[in-house]
């Protein structure tokens, strides 16, 4: 009887030793990526351009043909139910 509780033993000293060495890798994996990971500088913004806008196309005789579109008038009846979640 004497021998499978030392067998136990001998077993969980094992069981132990992994776990720590399990906890360490993890600790150390943990470390690496997450802890003395450099901070990143952030990206460098490009420069603004500038914004020339050619108002001389506007004066084109293409463009002076164009009529414009006739008005549309607002809807002067009933608009929509008067609770529009309500089943027909």
């Amino acid at each position: 009887m004497a021998l499978p509780f030392f067998q136990q033993r001998k077993r969980q000293k094992y069981l132990n030793w992994i776990f720590i060495i399990a906890v360490l890798i993890g600790a150390l994996w943990f470390g690496q990526n997450y802890l003395f990971k450099p901070l990143s500088s952030p990206p460098l913004t490009p420069k603004e351009k500038k914004v020339e806008i050619n108002l001389e196309i506007l004066e084109k005789p293409i463009l002076q043909e164009l009529q414009p579109f006739e008005e549309i008038p607002p809807f002067e009846g009933d608009i929509g139910r008067e609770n529009p979640f309500l089943p027909y």
